[in-house]
């Protein structure tokens, strides 16, 4: 069991510190804080945008697998000829420095295909799956293997859509636990063995990953399944409140934020947003309107608004209200991050853009073409570089530190 102060260290944005990784490090999905806020400063954004600084290319498979940064290494997957292969990349140089590869099929169903999970790394082991279900804790200095497990697709029950994507839903290592979204409602594993601690009825698991929280004295986390948004006892996994959540081809892939004992949950196909307050039980809806409808890579929440990707623009939202404050549709169906107060967002034809995060509307220091070919994969910034890929898996890292 983990130590009391992990979990608190954890909600109050001190993540880096419970994983034992430098500040400015993006150890896992969506970064220290799993919120798409990076701890960087200093950072240097008024580029050439005919001439951006870049460190390193590489390339690494089809797939939509974002970037876990630490200790120095750069690590991400990708799939070439019906194999996954993890990649462990010098962060600073983009020398390949391990790889580990398996059998898995790309699927590309009405997409490129390839992996949509993001390593997670924590106390000097790297956390993989793939979206045919294999879990892997490598050794993050040489990638041997500690241990691996299989989970077959879940059984389809009433009222799923047959269509499926698989697995997509990134890891949590905290502690001496790991935590999965498997099932309805997660699972929760030993981070150094991979036994298992508990598991949720099978179901769907929707295509988000786990995200903790604290609901009064109690460790918890909240998955994002195919039919709903369940809050869970970390410790047990019991169930604590369940939303209902419907959207078509149970596509609920954007995870939820939780903000001061309020839930906020998007998902795109035009299902639209909503806030609920998790004091009431059930959960009282606040909210409800269209505004904000993420289809992939979740809103970020900065000084009370929402800032995402819709299915067709990038928008501001408030959190308190729903109200709309503005869209711009020159950036379409992206993922986003925010650093220094400023939103740094890939649009899905390749076109990068840093404007400040403000509700006051768009206004962009910087615009510029980076990359070609589909992009959703969330951008991840550590130590001041910068990490994109396209769907084809070819990856660029960009230098924004101040000279």
């Amino acid at each position: 069991m983990w130590p009391f102060g992990v979990w608190v260290c954890l909600v109050s944005g001190t993540l880096a510190a419970a994983v034992e990784v430098g500040a400015s490090d993006w150890p896992c999905w969506r970064g220290p804080d799993r919120n798409g806020v990076s701890q960087d400063a200093g950072l240097n954004w008024r580029w050439d945008t005919n001439n951006l600084p870049v460190l390193w290319k590489a390339s690494v498979g089809k797939g939509f697998s974002s970037f876990a940064v630490a200790d120095g290494r750069a690590y991400t997957m990708g799939n070439s000829d019906n194999a996954d292969t993890v990649w462990c990349f010098d962060a600073e140089k983009g020398s390949v420095l391990w790889k580990h590869s398996y059998a898995c099929e790309l699927q590309p169903l009405s997409y490129e295909g390839g992996p949509g999970s993001t390593p997670a790394v924590a106390n000097g082991r790297v956390y993989t799956f793939s979206k045919g279900g294999d879990l892997f804790c490598l050794d993050a200095a040489d990638g041997r293997v500690e241990w691996a497990k299989k989970f077959d697709p879940w059984p389809r029950l009433e009222g799923d859509w047959k269509n499926t994507w698989r697995y997509a839903g990134s890891p949590l290592a905290l502690g001496d636990r790991l935590y999965m979204s498997l099932g309805q409602a997660g699972m929760a594993l030993t981070a150094k063995e991979g036994s298992t601690v508990w598991q949720s009825a099978a179901g769907h698991p929707g295509y988000s990953s786990p995200i903790p929280f604290r609901s009064g004295a109690t460790a918890a986390l909240a998955f994002f399944s195919g039919h709903a948004v369940i809050g869970a006892e970390a410790e047990t996994g019991k169930r604590l409140w369940e939303i209902p959540w419907h959207t078509e081809w149970d596509f609920n892939a954007a995870d939820p934020i939780i903000h001061d004992g309020s839930l906020f949950v998007s998902s795109g196909n035009n299902a639209g947003c909503a806030l609920y307050d998790l004091a009431a039980r059930p959960p009282r809806e606040l909210w409800r309107n269209k505004s904000l409808k993420t289809p992939m890579c979740g809103a970020v929440l900065w000084q009370g608004h929402l800032y995402g990707f819709n299915d067709a623009d990038l928008s501001c939202v408030e959190w308190s209200t729903g109200a709309l404050k503005w869209s711009e549709r020159s950036l379409r169906r992206g993922s986003l991050l925010v650093a220094e107060g400023r939103l740094v967002a890939l649009s899905e034809n390749g076109t990068l853009a840093v404007a400040p995060a403000t509700p006051q509307g768009y206004k962009p220091i910087l615009e510029a073409r980076v990359m070609t070919g589909r992009c959703w994969t969330s951008p991840a910034l550590a130590r001041g570089r910068l990490y994109l890929r396209n769907a084809q898996g070819d990856v660029v890292c960009y230098d924004a530190r101040t000279r």
